[in-house]
């Protein structure tokens, strides 16, 4: 195998994994390594000092280029918002927070790449995730001819016990809760929290307390109910109990929200896009309060047809991000779709809040298709005229009488029972009346 590199980009977050990967890199290819740390929202609560640890490490590591780069706004803006929009739900739960974290990391590092002349980049994900796939599908699409190194692909660490010992021998420093038995791996940003692995591998037991990082139980949470509005402007949240906040901001006051209130909890198995269940345990407080508020204000603000539409491609859109397809030209066109929809979102939501729940309590707009008029139980003074439901009703039974009369001479169940045979069921005409 060629081992030909210069300069390699490594996205790192100054782990064990990704401190090993960088001296591997040096001992491996002989080349020079720069490294990228995005700030994502993951180091809210630390203050940042898990941002600074990583800058010291890699500085101490020797590499001469550190990148370590604020992207909240940018994250939540251009990668959060625009999957919002569409109310995006992997296999109907799960709110991709770590998958839409990836595209832009992989963005960054190719940005990087190009400007420091370097013509390889590297990333810490396993053989067996989601990850691996999702960082080079987006590097291949923005920099077809990039040079992509993968250790856990190519390395024999293939243990927890060898990669300490690489660390032992090459000096790398290691903090000592490291050295523990860690109960499970963290993936976190602005948007989520990802606990997985290890004490969460048993899908039959339940999460302890210990694993969550960004709620307080439901059980713990107030007593009283919190009421709080969310602003719309066009699909996307402006603003929270009337205060203007930018993107990161806003998430960060849901978050907050939604954190003492018990919000935003979620234990599945989900189906990796290499063919494996695994089990995980997600929080996202602020994205569960907005996902309602949002769907609320599209309540009524789009057309039937068109939200039922936009509806229908939430199961293929969310694949696409969880699989790792967001520059791709199939994403960008249904984006496009869901963006336009959006034009009239605007208004404001009413939430009440409470010991995990969201419920809506309220939603006004000014492009509002909601009408009174029609809709009341009360004299609506020629606004609808009930006289037109008869026709309305007979043209859409037309099918099923036609069909019905047919089954009485026994030619709809003759048709059923082909059917079925098609898929290897025998059924009776007896079972079938």
């Amino acid at each position: 195998m060629a081992r030909t590199v210069n300069t390699v980009v490594l996205a790192y977050s100054g782990g064990l994994d990704t401190s090993v990967i960088l001296r591997w890199l040096q001992a491996s290819y002989g080349c020079e390594v720069v490294t990228f740390t995005a700030d994502l929202g993951q180091s809210a609560e630390d203050g940042g000092a898990e941002l600074d640890a990583a800058r010291r490490k890699a500085e101490q590591a020797g590499v001469r280029q550190v990148f370590v780069e604020d992207l909240r706004e940018t994250f939540v803006r251009d990668f959060v918002m625009p999957m919002f929009r569409a109310n995006t739900l992997y296999e109907g739960q799960y709110l991709l927070g770590t998958a839409i974290a990836r595209p832009l990391i992989a963005q960054r590092q190719v940005e990087i790449a190009e400007a420091v002349g370097a013509d390889a980049v590297a990333h810490g994900a396993t053989g067996k995730g989601n990850d691996q796939v999702r960082f080079e599908l987006a590097y291949y699409a923005l920099k077809p001819d990039i040079r992509v190194i993968a250790p856990w692909r190519e390395w024999d660490l293939t243990s927890r016990t060898k990669l300490l010992e690489f660390a032992d021998s090459h000096q790398i420093l290691v903090t000592r809760d490291k050295r523990g038995d860690a109960p499970f791996s963290v993936d976190a940003n602005l948007l989520h929290s990802s606990s997985e692995g290890k004490i969460l591998e048993d899908p039959a037991i339940a999460p302890d307390e210990m694993v969550f990082q960004r709620t307080i139980s439901p059980e713990a949470a107030p007593d009283r109910a919190r009421v709080i509005s969310v602003e719309f402007e066009r699909g996307d949240p402006v603003g929270v109990d009337g205060a203007k906040l930018s993107p990161a901001s806003l998430l960060t006051r849901l978050n907050a929200l939604g954190r003492e209130n018990g919000i935003g909890r979620l234990d599945l198995v989900e189906n990796r896009f290499v063919g494996m269940k695994s089990r995980g345990v997600y929080e996202t407080p602020g994205g569960t309060i907005w996902l309602a508020a949002h769907r609320a204000i599209e309540s009524v603000t789009l057309d039937r047809e068109a939200a039922h539409l936009k509806d229908s491609f939430v199961p293929r859109y969310a694949s696409m991000i969880y699989n790792g397809f967001w520059f791709s030209p199939e994403r960008r066109m249904l984006q496009a779709a869901i963006d336009a929809s959006q034009v009239s979102v605007t208004g404001s939501v009413r939430l009440r809040l409470y010991k995990g729940n969201v419920t809506v309590v309220g939603r006004e707009s000014p492009n509002s298709l909601y009408d009174a008029r029609v809709v009341t139980f009360e004299d609506d003074q020629g606004a609808y005229d009930q006289v037109d439901a008869q026709g309305f009703i007979r043209l859409n039974a037309l099918r099923l009488r036609l069909g019905a009369a047919a089954g009485a001479r026994g030619g709809a169940v003759a048709n059923c029972c082909s059917v079925f045979a098609l898929y290897g069921v025998s059924v009776t005409v007896e079972e079938q009346m």
